[in-house]
């Protein structure tokens, strides 16, 4: 099996950061949401053990890749509320059984209907777009998706709107698409822009 490479691990404000301890890192952030440079560091610290416990098991590489995101993705929001001291766990021995317990609970999809590729997105760059994603109007959301995700054109999203009771016109579509991008660029926090959008 070979590990992949993330390149966030190089990036300064995660090499900054090298030296704290997990439960500084933990504690880091729970304090401060508005920042995604802690869970970040907490990936890249742990990333190369959860792939490994993920990847062995399943058959595919798209679905290993997929229960690493979404194993990360159920760490991005326990972490928010997990006590270390309370739990008597080291971070580590905490992720690892996050891990066996994603594993253990969750069926990856059939190749085909997985739409995530380790390669392009960084389970925590994802995790964060999620969370803007799910901050956004309905509408907003809709649109993204039905562009983004399952690449309908304009003419059969606003189709679809229309059906659903909104009268748009598909050359309308697009200012849609760019509001939910600008609410999604001035949602995503600062350090995250810097790690993964420059």
């Amino acid at each position: 099996m070979r590990l992949p490479i993330f390149p966030e691990t190089s990036h300064p404000t995660i090499q900054a950061l090298i030296q704290k301890s997990d439960p500084d890192l933990v504690n880091l952030y729970q304090r401060y949401p508005e920042m995604g440079q802690y869970f970040a560091a907490i990936f890249c610290r742990y990333a190369q053990v959860i792939y490994t416990l993920t990847a062995t098991a399943t058959r595919s590489p798209v679905q290993s890749d997929y229960l690493f995101v979404r194993t990360w993705e159920y760490i991005f929001n326990e972490l928010r509320s997990l006590d270390l001291r309370a739990i008597q766990l080291s971070l580590q021995s905490w992720l690892i059984n996050i891990a066996a317990l994603t594993i253990n609970q969750i069926s990856p999809p059939p190749i085909e209907d997985i739409q995530y590729a380790l390669p392009e997105t960084s389970p925590v760059f994802w995790c964060y777009l999620n969370q803007t994603l799910n901050l956004l109007p309905g509408n907003l959301r809709l649109v993204t998706i039905l562009s983004q995700t399952f690449r309908w054109s304009h003419i059969r999203i606003a189709a679809y709107l229309q059906a659903e009771g909104e009268v748009i016109a598909p050359e309308d579509v697009q200012k849609l698409i760019d509001q939910a991008y600008a609410r999604i660029a001035a949602s995503l926090p600062q350090d995250i822009r810097e790690i993964y959008l420059k």
